[in-house]
């Protein structure tokens, strides 16, 4: 196959297959006699699985560390799921710093509601975000 047709087969655009490429997630592919990129389908479904560990926030190393494991023959489960355990705990942590930020814009946006429009002559571009302690 050529890199539009494992593009459309797997749903990535070329520039992400030839980056992919460059940082050594996908070996370099056979060529053609006329320099055309030519892919094998062990190619395709190892862009499948890269473009599906991207989508779970799995890092490029960590799909490097992976790859190498099963490219030498060896299970790479027990270091997926160390990964896995990772991304968990990182989602959960995120989760939660985003529910704190939540409760702090509700709150901004309580106060926002009984402020005025600031002035075309005051020197604030908006009152309502401020710096705590900051003059008007």
């Amino acid at each position: 196959m050529r890199i539009g047709e494992v593009g459309a087969a797997v749903g990535v655009d070329t520039s992400a297959i030839r980056y992919y490429e460059s940082v050594g997630v996908l070996p370099e592919p056979d060529r053609t006699d006329s320099g055309y990129r030519r892919y094998s389908e062990v190619d395709v479904e190892r862009l499948r699985f890269v473009v599906l560990a991207r989508s779970l926030g799995v890092g490029l190393n960590d799909i490097r560390q992976i790859l190498g494991l099963r490219d030498k023959g060896e299970a790479p489960c027990g270091f997926v799921r160390g990964v896995l355990d990772r991304q968990v705990d990182a989602v959960e942590e995120r989760i939660t710093q985003l529910e704190v930020l939540s409760g702090e814009l509700r709150e901004l946006q309580r106060v926002a509601r009984t402020l005025p429009n600031t002035g075309s002559d005051d020197p604030c571009v908006c009152h309502i975000l401020q710096p705590a302690g900051a003059q008007h």
